[in-house]
C-alpha cells in the first residue's frame, strides 16, 4: 500500500444531514481541506467523515464497477470482444500480471477504503467524533464503518488469496491492515493467513450486528435501507462469507435471522427484506426495492457515477449500433449459462438478455444495467434472493439429505421469475443433485452481478475455458491473481502469490 495516504478524509465542511438530497447522503463533494482535529468537531463533519467511507466503496475501481466486474468476466458466461487489457480481457483470459490494470487498480482501491474506515474509527475513538455525536450515533457510524470494512477484505480475499477451502484457511491472506497510515513508515507488513483475515472479516460483521441500527425511518427510509447498511445488511453479509469457508452451519444459523421458516420468506425483524416480486423492477428506479440489502447509488451529478470505463453497462450493454447503451466489451458465452435448457424462454431474467446480428454475427448481451452514458444505474452489492440461496445450499449440505426448505426456497427464487417451473422434493435424487439445482440458479440469478468467481473458488472448481480462454484447475498459476506490483515495491514483507 502507498504510504502516501494521509490521515485526514478530505471533506466538505458544509451541513451534511441524512434527509439531503440521495447525492449528498453517500457521496459528499469535498470543498475543502480541513484540520484532523475538526475534522470530528461537529456533528455535521462527523457524518460527512462516515458518509465518505461509501464514496470509497463505491469507486468506479472498487465496488461501484470493477469488483463487480472481474467477478463476472473471471466464470464462464461471457465472452471478451475487444482484447483491451485496461477494460480486463486479462482478466477474462486468466492472464493478469501484477501491473495489470485490473490487479494494481482493483487492490488500491480496496486498502484505500480500509484506510479510510481506519481513519474514521481513529477520529471517533481519538478525535471526539464519540463525544461530539453521542454514544448512540456514534455505535451506529463505527458499526457501519467496520462492516463496510469487512467488505472491502472479503472482497480482496476472492481474487489475491487462496480459497479456505485450500488447506482451512492456512495459506497467505493479504496484509490486515487495522490502524489508520498518517504518513511514511507504514508500509511493511507481512501477509495474515486467510484464516486471520477471516476472522477479523466476521470480527468486525458481528460488532457491526450489534452497532447497527435495526431499520432508518423518516421520508428517505427506502432509499438509506437499501444504501447503507443496518442489521440486516451484516447478517445477510455473514451468510456469504460462511459460505465461502464452507461453514455451512453457521450459514444456517445467520441465515435464520432474517428468513423466516416457511413461504413466503421474509425478515420479520429489522427492515423487511423480502423478493421483489418482480424481479425486472429491481434493476430499475428507485432501485430501493425491499430485495435490495445493500446497493451502491448512482446520480448524475458529477463525480457520483463510475468513472470512465467502470461502468456495468458500459461493459456488458452493446453498442448503440446493436441496440444497446454500452461499449460491447463483453458478451454472453452462448454456451454459457443462457444455453441451459432448464432456463426457460419465458423466465422473466430473459428480459436481461439482449441479441444483436443473426447467423454467424449473432451475439447475447447481458442488459441488466440498462441505464446509458454516464450510467447510473445502481450497483447490487447483496441481494435476498442470495441469502435464501445460500440458506438453500447451506441447509442441503449440513442435513445431506433433500431437505424440503432447501427446495421451497429454491422455488421462492425461481417461481417468481418463471411460476411455470416448480422443483420438487421427489424431483431430486440425490442431495448432489439439489446442490445443483442450486448452484444453477445462482448463476442465472446473478449474472451480470460478480458472484460467479466466487463460486467458483469457494467450491475449488476449475475455472471453465470459455473462447480462447483455457481453463483454470485450483492448481495452475493465474487460478488466483497476483499481488500487487505497487504492493511488492513498497512493502518489504509482502510476498507474491
Amino acid at each position: 500500500m502507498k504510504s502516501t495516504f494521509k490521515y485526514l478524509l478530505i471533506a466538505g465542511i458544509g451541513v451534511v444531514s441524512f434527509t439531503a438530497c440521495q447525492r449528498d447522503a453517500l457521496n459528499p463533494i469535498p470543498q475543502t481541506s480541513i484540520a484532523d482535529v475538526s475534522a470530528f468537531s461537529t456533528v455535521s463533519r462527523v457524518q460527512t467523515q462516515l458518509l465518505s467511507l461509501y464514496g470509497a466503496l463505491k469507486g468506479g475501481g472498487f465496488y461501484g464497477g470493477r469488483s463487480v466486474i472481474y467477478g463476472d468476466i473471471r466464470g464462464e458466461d461471457f465472452i471478451n470482444e475487444t482484447q483491451n487489457l485496461v477494460t480486463g480481457s486479462d482478466v477474462w483470459a486468466e492472464n493478469c500480471t501484477n501491473s495489470a490494470t485490473a490487479v494494481v487498480g482493483l487492490w488500491s482501491q480496496a486498502y484505500y477504503t480500509i484506510n479510510c474506515v481506519n481513519v474514521f474509527l481513529d477520529g471517533m475513538a481519538n478525535a471526539g467524533g464519540t463525544t461530539v455525536v453521542g454514544a448512540t450515533l456514534s455505535a451506529n457510524y463505527i458499526a457501519e464503518a467496520k462492516l463496510i470494512r469487512a467488505l472491502s477484505y472479503y472482497n480482496l480475499l476472492q481474487f489475491y488469496a487462496r480459497p479456505y477451502a485450500d488447506g482451512n484457511g492456512s495459506k497467505p491472506g493479504v496484509p490486515l491492515r487495522l490502524t489508520a497510515i498518517k504518513g511514511a513508515g507504514s508500509s511493511d507488513m507481512a501477509r495474515s493467513s486467510v484464516a486471520d483475515v477471516y476472522a477479523q472479516i466476521l470480527k468486525d460483521l458481528n460488532d457491526a450486528e450489534a452497532g447497527l441500527p435495526l431499520t432508518y425511518t423518516g421520508t428517505t427510509a427506502a432509499y438509506q435501507n437499501a444504501t447503507r447498511a443496518h442489521r440486516n445488511t451484516a447478517i445477510a453479509l455473514k451468510t456469504r462469507v460462511y459460505l465461502s469457508m464452507q461453514q455451512y452451519a453457521n450459514v444456517v444459523t445467520e441465515a435464520n435471522k432474517i428468513v423466516s421458516a416457511t413461504a413466503p420468506f421474509s425478515a420479520t425483524t429489522g427492515v423487511a427484506n423480502t423478493l421483489q416480486a418482480d424481479i425486472t423492477k429491481v434493476f430499475v428506479p428507485p432501485y430501493t426495492t425491499t430485495e435490495s440489502i445493500l446497493s451502491m447509488p448512482m446520480t448524475a451529478t458529477a463525480g457520483d457515477y463510475p468513472g470512465t470505463q467502470n461502468q456495468l453497462g458500459y461493459y456488458f450493454s452493446p453498442t448503440a449500433s446493436n441496440g444497446g447503451t454500452g461499449n460491447g466489451e463483453f458478451s454472453l458465452n452462448a454456451s454459457g449459462i443462457i444455453a441451459d435448457a432448464g432456463w426457460t424462454v419465458t423466465d422473466k431474467r430473459r428480459t436481461f438478455i439482449k441479441q444483436s446480428g443473426s447467423g454467424a454475427t449473432l451475439k447475447n448481451w447481458c442488459v441488466k444495467y440498462p441505464t446509458g452514458n454516464p450510467y447510473t444505474d445502481y450497483v447490487p452489492v447483496m441481494r435476498y434472493s442470495e441469502v435464501l440461496l445460500n440458506l438453500a445450499e447451506a441447509k442441503v449440505r449440513t442435513t445431506n439429505t433433500v431437505d424440503p426448505q432447501a427446495v421451497a426456497l429454491l422455488n421462492a427464487v425461481r417461481n417468481r421469475a418463471d411460476a411455470g417451473t416448480t422443483f420438487t422434493v421427489a424431483g431430486f435424487a440425490t442431495p448432489a443433485d439439489l446442490i445443483t439445482a442450486i448452484l444453477k440458479e445462482r448463476r442465472i440469478e446473478f449474472l451480470g452481478e460478480g458472484l460467479r468467481n466466487n463460486d467458483l473458488l469457494r467450491l475449488l472448481q476449475t475455472i471453465p475455458a470459455k473462447g480462447t480462454a483455457p481453463q483454470k484447475t485450483p492448481s495452475d498459476v493465474g487460478y488466483i491473481w497476483p499481488i500487487s506490483a505497487s504492493e511488492l515495491n513498497l512493502n518489504k514483507l509482502c510476498t507474491d502469490n
